[in-house]
């Protein structure tokens, strides 16, 4: 199956599938990016809450990076990636830590779930199971940023603690950044019970431009909700000062296109992860 759309092309190369977003691809000259498809692949460097990974599942992810990264034309040892604890710490990247391993499960990024920088050939990664993941792009200050934003994240507004910090310490501006939202579980999909649904209507029954009923569904016979995250990720993005034709959603829900994407709601606890890379600096690929 095809999932391109307006927003995004299903790219498939030598057994490798991965999306591209078409707002990106008109900077394909100073950026490399891709979301990976395919739950045959597993992105997984480490687990949670101090689980051991063993060595077999990571060296399959390390196989699976080489094969995407080639495939974009990128070096797999120049990727950084974020230990995704769901908070809202966003981490400033100046220089790779290892010179000759990909900058993986390391103490300098605990707690945080977003990598910001404006270094050629440093390829930032996060990884998804229904989480959004949002890849950011200054075509005027070259900046690029990639972010885990679960649902705790989207209370947290790490998307717009992002935009704060590129704002701060790359004097970028809202009106150029864009903003693309990759595949993660739709409000088709994201239900939640009532403790959930009230953090949510707490932090953003007040905002701008949200309306609560529309983000949070109410359904009635199972006594839960529906929320749509990656509206409020678009409203909170708009109010900061993105404009709206800079902020991109995949249009595809995990859940939905769980054959092709990997999702904790589908998986269970033997799920699998997506990656989202980008990386300033041209692919070497014709």
């Amino acid at each position: 199956m095809d999932l391109s759309n307006k927003n995004v092309v299903h790219i498939k190369k030598n057994g490798t599938e991965y999306l591209q977003f078409r707002k990106l691809l008109e900077y394909d000259n100073i950026i490399t990016h891709a979301y990976s498809l395919g739950i045959d692949k597993n992105y997984r460097t480490a687990r949670a809450k101090a689980q051991k990974l063993n060595e077999n599942e990571y060296k399959k992810a390390i196989d699976d990076y080489k094969v995407l990264c080639d495939e974009l034309g990128v070096d797999y040892k120049n990727l950084v990636k974020t230990n995704q604890t769901h908070t809202d710490n966003v981490k400033i990247i100046n220089n790779k830590i290892l010179p000759d391993l990909p900058d993986f499960n390391l103490d300098e990024y605990k707690e945080t779930d977003g990598l910001i920088t404006n270094r050629r050939n440093i390829i930032l990664a996060t990884t998804n199971a229904d989480c959004i993941l949002l890849l950011f792009f200054d075509p005027v200050k070259k900046v690029i940023a990639n972010v885990h934003s679960g649902w705790r994240g989207t209370i947290q507004k790490i998307s717009v603690k992002t935009i704060e910090k590129m704002v701060k310490e790359f004097n970028c501006k809202e009106k150029d950044i864009i903003c693309c939202m990759c595949p993660s579980i739709g409000k088709c999909h994201f239900e939640v019970e009532k403790d959930v649904k009230d953090m949510f209507e707490k932090e953003f029954k007040d905002i701008e431009g949200i309306d609560i009923s529309e983000i949070i569904e109410e359904k009635i016979k199972d006594k839960k909700w529906n929320i749509d995250t990656i509206s409020i990720n678009r409203q909170i993005l708009k109010n900061v000062g993105l404009k709206e034709e800079n902020i991109i959603d995949s249009g595809l829900c995990s859940v939905c296109h769980s054959d092709k994407i990997h999702s904790y709601r589908v998986e269970k606890q033997g799920y699998g992860l997506n990656v989202a890379l980008i990386n300033r600096g041209r692919s070497f690929n014709p």
